[in-house]
């Protein structure tokens, strides 16, 4: 709610229901949301940018990476069918199971067990769609009970070594109450590897919007992060880390900036099958009584791509 889209930037059930989320896409993931989505502020990229970071994202979404889909940051499934045969499109899923869903560091399930998962078509030329899903907590946050979101852009390789991110994914709330809620955000994020290193810094922006108009005088918003990863030799373990900073609407904070955090490994455990645990947590204090959206927590999820 609030893309490494995924994150693609982590993994989710509509396709986030039945994943980001993301910039991020992609968290976000893009995800690598946004890593979803890298929007951010989520941490949703995919890689926002939301998506961008992939959006993220720090969407919590995790398939094989650290599910921070915080969509600003990774949407794009590696996993996919090759049913499209001559057409040069290919199929891809996943669903996941979560302790608590944290998108850019910020609890959005009420630090409940949250339900996600996604879908996504892409081309051989590099453009893609998809759908991400997540359940919330709606008496805590106050979106209603679901997080869908709808992102589509274009992901390819530059050289052996980059690759380029962007795209556009937007954040609904199906059964939010009156008001307005949905917003959307554009990501875009840069991968690099070496050997069994892979970094991705990406980026997700939401123009003012009423969906972001909280009455604060802010009303758009801008997501920054960096993820990196670091492959075991010889064992199915993945070590990451994820950075994100959030200026805008969407960091729960009372100055409207604030920074997320996490370390988080992932374990292939065969087949299709992964499980990520990672430490989470974004900077601000809650007003006195409300809800602490933003304290550490360490998130657990299962997840498995189709």
């Amino acid at each position: 709610m609030l893309t490494s889209i995924r994150g693609l930037t982590a993994a989710t059930l509509s396709a986030g229901l039945l994943l980001g989320a993301a910039p991020a896409f992609a968290s976000g993931s893009n995800s690598e949301a946004i890593t979803n989505a890298d929007l951010a502020d989520d941490g949703i990229s995919t890689d926002l940018i939301a998506a961008s970071a992939a959006l993220d994202g720090d969407t919590v979404v995790i398939t094989t990476q650290p599910v921070t889909f915080d969509r600003a940051g990774e949407p794009v499934v590696e996993d996919a069918s090759s049913m499209g045969g001559e057409s040069g499109l290919t199929f891809s899923a996943n669903v996941a199971l979560t302790t608590e869903y944290r998108f850019r560091g910020v609890d959005l399930s009420g630090g409940e067990i949250a339900i996600q998962g996604g879908f996504d078509v892409s081309h051989s030329s590099g453009f893609y769609v998809g759908t991400w899903a997540s359940s919330l907590d709606e008496q805590t946050v106050g979106y209603g009970s679901t997080e869908l979101d709808l992102y589509g852009g274009w992901s390819g390789n530059v050289s052996d070594a980059v690759s380029v991110d962007v795209g556009f994914i937007a954040y609904t709330y199906p059964d939010a109450g009156p008001g307005d809620f949905d917003y959307y955000e554009f990501y875009g994020s840069l991968g690099f590897t070496f050997g069994p290193v892979s970094t991705t810094t990406g980026v997700a922006y939401a123009p003012g919007q009423d969906g972001l108009d909280f009455g604060g005088g802010t009303d758009d918003n801008l997501y920054l992060y960096t993820d990196l990863s670091l492959g075991i030799p010889d064992t199915p373990i993945t070590l990451n880390g994820h950075l994100g900073y959030t200026d805008g609407s969407l960091t729960f904070t009372n100055d409207g900036k604030a920074f997320d955090w996490s370390i988080s490994a992932d374990v292939a455990l065969g087949g299709n099958f992964s499980a990520n645990i990672a430490y989470i947590e974004a900077e601000g204090d809650p007003a006195p009584g409300a809800y602490d959206f933003t304290d550490g927590a360490i998130v657990a999820t299962i997840s498995a791509s189709f």
